[in-house]
C-alpha cells in the first residue's frame, strides 16, 4: 500500500481522491462567500494578476483545471471571444455544479465536464494555456498531473499555477496564528465545517515550496518556468513554458 498526505494526516494514495472530494462537497456551496472572508477578498486580486500573465488572444484555445466556480473560466471567455474555447473542468462536481450555475447566470455557456487532472481526456497539443487555481495541492500525484498538462499544450503553450505557498519569515507566527486558530472558527461558523478549512490550513503546510514547485514543473517537461510571490509568498504564481 502506497501513502500520501491528506492535510497532516498519512492516507492511503487512493483514498485521497475520495477524501478531498468530501471536503469539497461539504465547502461548495458557501464556497465564494469563504474565499472572500478567508483571503479578505485579495483572492479576487490574485485571480485578476493571473488573468493579466497569461494574456490570453481572440481564437486562443484554454483549459481550466480544477476551476472550481469559474472564476477564471469566466474571466477568460470574453477574450477567446467566438473563434477561441475556454474549457472549465474539476473533479468535484458539486464544485463544477456552482461553477457552471454560475456562469449561466451570467449569460455564458462554456464546455464543463469533470476529470482528472492526472488523466485528461484531451488529444496532446490542444490548448494555447492550461490554468490550475487553487487546485494542485489537493492532487494525488502532483508530477503526473504537470506532466499531463504539458501534453495537452501546443509546443509554446504556457501553464499558470496559482496556489499557496511558504510565506516571507517575518509573517509566519501570524499567518499560523489566523491559520489555525481563526479560519477553522470562521468555516465553522459560515459554512458550518470547520474540519474543511482545517485541512485546507494543513494541505497549504505540505504544498512544495515556490523552488520546489518550479523543479517539479522542469522535471515535467517546461524549459522555462519563473513564479511571482504575491502578499509576501501567501501565494504565487508559477509561469511555465512548453519549448
Amino acid at each position: 500500500m502506497s501513502s500520501t498526505h491528506f492535510g497532516f494526516e498519512s492516507v492511503d494514495e487512493k483514498d485521497k481522491a475520495r477524501r478531498v472530494r468530501g471536503v469539497f462537497d461539504s465547502v461548495a456551496p458557501k464556497y465564494d462567500v469563504m474565499n472572500d472572508l478567508m483571503s479578505m477578498g485579495l483572492h479576487r486580486v490574485w485571480k485578476a494578476y493571473t488573468v493579466m500573465v497569461a494574456d490570453v488572444r481572440e481564437g486562443q484555445y484554454v483549459l481550466d483545471i480544477a476551476g472550481g466556480t469559474g472564476d477564471l473560466a469566466l474571466a477568460f471567455a470574453p477574450k477567446v471571444g467566438s473563434t477561441g474555447c475556454v474549457v472549465h473542468t474539476d473533479i468535484n462536481e458539486a464544485m463544477l455544479r456552482e461553477g457552471r450555475n454560475r456562469m449561466l447566470d451570467a449569460g455564458k455557456v462554456l464546455p464543463t465536464t469533470v476529470c482528472d487532472a492526472e488523466h485528461l481526456p484531451f488529444p496532446d497539443g490542444r490548448f494555447d494555456l492550461v490554468t490550475v487555481a487553487f487546485g494542485l495541492r489537493n492532487m494525488t500525484h502532483k508530477d503526473e498531473a504537470i506532466r499531463e498538462m504539458n501534453r495537452v499544450l501546443k509546443p509554446g503553450g504556457k501553464l499558470l499555477v496559482l496556489e499557496f505557498s511558504k510565506i516571507a519569515k517575518p509573517l509566519e507566527k501570524a499567518y499560523d496564528w489566523y491559520s489555525f486558530k481563526v479560519l477553522p472558527r470562521l468555516g465553522k461558523l459560515v459554512a458550518n465545517d470547520d474540519s474543511s478549512y482545517r485541512y485546507l490550513a494543513e494541505s497549504i503546510r505540505m504544498h512544495p515550496s515556490q523552488e520546489e514547485l518550479k523543479a517539479l514543473m522542469h522535471k515535467g517537461g517546461f524549459g522555462h518556468v519563473d513564479y511571482h510571490n504575491l502578499t509576501g509568498g501567501v501565494v504565487a504564481l508559477h509561469v511555465g513554458i512548453k519549448c
